[in-house]
This record gives C-alpha cells, sequence and structure tokens, in this order.
C-alpha cells in the first residue's frame, strides 16, 4: 500500500461523490420548473443509495471481479467476498478502490436523470436505474477497466480503448440511455417555462467542476505527476468551452446566458474525461474550444431535428462531449482509431438495445409516466408530499 496513492484516492472518493450530491442535484433542480425541484433531488439522492448497495452487493463483482470471460467479471466479490482492509488493488486498500469505484457508478444513472425530469414515475426511476447500472454500466466498465474484451490485449490488439476517466464508459452510456428513453417518454406538456432558479444551476455547475478534479485527476489511482495533469488539463478544458459556448451563444442569439457558460463548463468536462490521463494542457484548449460550439449545436439538433426532449440536454452535453473526447484521442495519436471507434460503437449499440429492453420490461411493472394531472401539479406535491417553495410557480 502506498500511503500517499490512499491518501488522495480518500479525497477523490469524496470528491466524486460530492458530484452528484449536491452537484448534479442542484445543476438538474435549478433547470427545471420550482414544482418539480424537490422531485430532482429525490431521484438524484434516492440513485446514490440505491446504486451504493447494489455496487456492494453485485455491480463491483461484474466490473472488476476475476472472472476471465472478457465480457463479465463473475460474481465471486459479491458483498466484497474475500475483501477486508489489507486487501490491495494495486497500491491501494482493494475496498478504497470499490469505493472510488462506487461512485462513478453513482453518477452514472444520476446523469441520466436529465433526460426525463418532470414527468417520470419515481418507482420506475428506481427499478430501471438498479437494473441498468448492472446489466449495462458494469459489464461496460468490466470490458475498458476491468481487463476485459476492450482492455490491452483484447478484441482490439495490444492496443486496447483509451478511456481515462468514463467518456465511454460514463458519458457514452448514459447519454444514450438517456436520448432513448427521452423518446419513449414523449415530451412534457408544457416546456415553456424557462430554469425557475439559474443561480441554483450555476452553484451546482461549479460543485461539478470541483468534483471532476476527483474524477478525472483520481482515474490515475495514485498520487503523482499524471494525476496533476489529469486534474490541469480537466480545468482548462472547462474554461475554455465555457466561454466558446458562451461566445457562440453571443453571435447566435445576441446574448451570452448564465445557464449557456455553465452548461459550456460541463461541455468540457465531459469532454477531456477521456483523453485527460492521454493530453496536455494545448490538446485539452483545443478540446474545450470545439466542445464548446460543438455540443451547443447537438442541443438544438437533438431539439429541432430530432424533435426529442431530452429535458436537460444530457445526450447533447454528456454524450456527444464524451463521443468527442473520444475520437480526440485518436486524433491526437494517442490511441488506436480501431480501438477508439470500435469501443464507441459496440458500447454504443450495447447500451441502446440493453436500455430499451430495460425500459420495456420495467414498463410491465411499473408505469413510465406520470398521468396528466400529476405532470400538471408537479411531481414534488403529487408524488412526494412536499414543495420547494411557499410560492407556486
Amino acid at each position: 500500500m502506498n500511503p500517499a496513492d490512499t491518501a488522495w484516492i480518500i479525497v477523490a472518493t469524496a470528491l466524486v461523490l460530492f458530484m452528484t450530491l449536491p452537484g448534479l442535484a442542484l445543476f438538474y433542480g435549478g433547470l427545471v420548473r420550482a414544482r418539480n425541484v424537490l422531485s430532482v433531488f429525490m431521484q438524484c439522492y434516492a440513485i446514490a443509495c440505491l446504486m451504493s448497495l447494489l455496487w456492494l452487493a453485485a455491480g463491483y463483482s461484474i466490473a472488476f471481479g476475476p472472472a476471465d470471460s472478457g465480457f463479465w467479471g463473475g460474481l465471486d466479490k459479491a458483498f466484497l467476498a474475500g475483501v477486508d482492509a489489507e486487501s490491495l488493488s494495486g497500491t491501494l486498500p482493494e475496498v478504497l478502490f470499490f469505493a472510488f469505484q462506487m461512485t462513478f457508478a453513482i453518477i452514472t444513472p444520476a446523469l441520466i436523470v436529465g433526460a426525463y425530469v418532470e414527468r417520470i414515475d419515481f418507482a420506475f426511476v428506481l427499478l430501471f436505474s438498479g437494473l441498468w447500472m448492472l446489466i449495462c454500466y458494469a459489464p461496460v466498465v468490466h470490458w475498458i477497466w476491468g481487463g476485459g474484451m476492450m482492455a490491452d490485449g483484447g478484441i482490439f490488439g495490444e492496443t486496447g480503448v483509451r478511456d481515462f476517466a468514463g467518456g465511454i464508459v460514463v458519458h457514452e452510456t448514459a447519454g444514450l440511455a438517456a436520448l432513448l428513453i427521452a423518446a419513449m417518454l414523449g415530451p412534457r406538456r408544457d416546456k415553456s417555462k424557462p430554469p425557475h432558479n439559474p443561480g441554483m444551476v450555476m452553484i451546482g455547475a461549479a460543485m461539478l467542476w470541483v468534483g471532476w478534479f476527483g474524477f478525472n485527476g483520481g482515474s490515475q489511482l495514485a498520487a503523482d505527476g499524471g494525476a496533476a495533469m489529469a486534474l490541469t488539463v480537466t480545468h482548462i478544458s472547462a474554461a475554455t468551452a465555457s466561454l466558446t459556448w458562451a461566445l457562440w451563444e453571443k453571435i447566435k442569439y445576441g446574448r451570452a446566458s448564465l445557464v449557456g457558460l455553465v452548461t459550456g463548463t460541463i461541455a468540457g468536462l465531459a469532454s477531456i474525461t477521456p483523453a485527460s490521463g492521454f493530453v496536455g494542457p494545448v490538446e485539452a484548449l483545443i478540446i474545450g474550444a470545439v466542445a464548446g460550439i460543438l455540443c451547443q449545436e447537438a442541443v438544438n439538433f437533438v431539439r429541432n431535428i430530432f424533435n426529442i426532449d431530452d429535458t436537460l440536454d444530457v445526450f447533447a452535453v454528456h454524450g456527444v462531449g464524451g463521443i468527442f473526447g473520444t475520437v480526440m484521442i485518436a486524433l491526437f495519436g494517442q490511441g488506436s482509431w480501431t480501438a477508439q471507434l470500435g469501443g464507441l460503437l459496440i458500447v454504443g449499440v450495447f447500451t441502446l438495445v440493453v436500455t430499451f429492453i430495460l425500459i420495456k420490461l420495467v414498463g410491465l411493472i411499473f408505469p413510465l409516466r406520470v398521468d396528466a394531472e400529476t405532470e400538471s401539479n408537479g411531481l414534488d406535491l403529487s408524488v412526494h408530499g412536499e414543495r420547494a417553495y411557499e410560492l407556486n410557480s
């Protein structure tokens, strides 16, 4: 065990959990109408709790278990069987590696929340998210990070898929699942109201930015120069994408908004995620500069060409950003074009197929969508019996 590595990953674990609770919850909560903000908080918080238990029960073993089939890790490490405080994963206590990866398993299904806010059944959210994490997310983790079929020496040869912190594993899977569930759920009945609290959106985005240092810097799994570089390029990409998003918004619409500026931050963070362990500051600046414009155009494409109400732009920001960053690894010569594009294609098809099947199966047990009256009155009071504000807005 390396004490410095262990200390850093303890901090990184806390930072990644901080991304979901409260970062993502506030970011998403501010973007919805006032009558639905508590439902978003509830979904993010409950997903965090449920994924933690499922990661312990089976998710960690599926992702990082010893099975050598290439497809999944088996169940030998279910409930952390055989793991104690003395067990090691590299230079870290294995139980710490488990906890660090658990925070990734929390935020990935939580990202999907943004696609279906204001109209989805809460019981559906919990059952779908739990099954999706175990059946879709955990196997993909094994393929790329757990020594599975897309790792070095796998189906793409000696140079496997390069995904430092989750461009494919987190952002592509969550983005595509979000796009599909939004399409199958249908649009909100009333899309006229703007974000009810842009200040809350900014606070949540700022928390995500800080937490992302643990997300990307922690993925080095060591307290060394690689972690420092990953942290630095993460910041550069986020800052650059924030400004290019705002500039593009100003050029197109005549004004730059706070919500736009901070959405650009998230686009830059998602785009640098897969590349953060393989590029330097100049490459990060290029990635961020393009991401701020690319992801903004993707928002318009999903809304106006696909006509899909991916309410908080999960696919356009996270999905497109993660896919773009994954491709840039190959463009900058840090990965194989075959592996990068092949990994995106295989994971993309797998995600869409599994997500579609799960939506249909869970829909047989719980309704996918709340009724019209519940949606009109808002999920906070109708579903959870609470309201965030005294004034109805």
